[in-house]
């Protein structure tokens, strides 16, 4: 026999009704937001991080083209000479450390940086006619730089002349990495990097 409601004793409690219950439970919103923001926090921090690293970057970038510019002017003016015993000369070393002076603010060149380059590669070389300046980027075989040809041995007065700039840019963001990087390490590992490279092509004045 099923028993009425009305033969419930006073005080019992009434039967859970579970298809109810059930039904209450899908259509609370309770805890909502947390489970959208967890679902979406992991896309949302990687595109935040991919737009600080870009801007970074591209900082970067526009640091070493400053740092061109200012060391290819202290060559064309013989503030900067190589090899023509002056006091204003200066070896591959010192003009590295120069150059590093000028993109600390973001670029650290270590010693070790500065005397054997790691990501900071700087090519400085005299040519007869402005149409040798090579315009390509050389690769090698394992899709890294080329740096056989690379040299500091700019010229005297009147000559012509080419400040490069390379530098390997490490990529952290891992979404971003397929996207900017360009060129492989010589080591083999998996890792890539955004090739900054900024050029400046020049006479040098007749500086006394």
């Amino acid at each position: 026999m099923c028993q009425d409601h009305d033969d419930i004793p006073n005080g019992a409690p009434a039967p859970v009704k579970r298809r109810g219950a059930w039904k209450r439970i899908l259509r609370s919103e309770d805890g909502a937001a947390a489970i959208e923001f967890t679902i979406l926090a992991i896309p949302y921090f990687l595109i935040v991080f991919a737009i600080l690293e870009t801007f970074i970057a591209f900082t970067g970038e526009q640091l070493v083209s400053n740092a061109v510019d200012t060391m290819a002017r202290q060559l064309r003016t013989g503030n900067i000479t190589y090899n023509l015993g002056r006091p204003t000369d200066m070896n591959q070393t010192q003009f590295r450390r120069a150059f590093c002076d000028e993109v600390s603010i973001i670029i650290q060149c270590s010693e070790q940086e500065i005397a054997t380059p790691g990501k900071l590669l700087l090519d400085v070389r005299s040519f007869p006619n402005f149409s040798d300046i090579p315009l390509d980027i050389k690769l090698n075989s394992s899709s890294d730089l080329d740096t056989a040809s690379f040299a500091f041995t700019p010229g005297a007065q009147n000559t012509i002349n080419m400040l490069r700039a390379y530098y390997r840019w490490s990529i952290i963001t891992d979404l971003l990495r397929p996207l900017i990087a360009n060129i492989k390490p010589a080591g083999g590992d998996d890792s890539s990097y955004f090739l900054i490279v900024e050029t400046a092509a020049f006479r040098n004045e007749d500086f006394p």
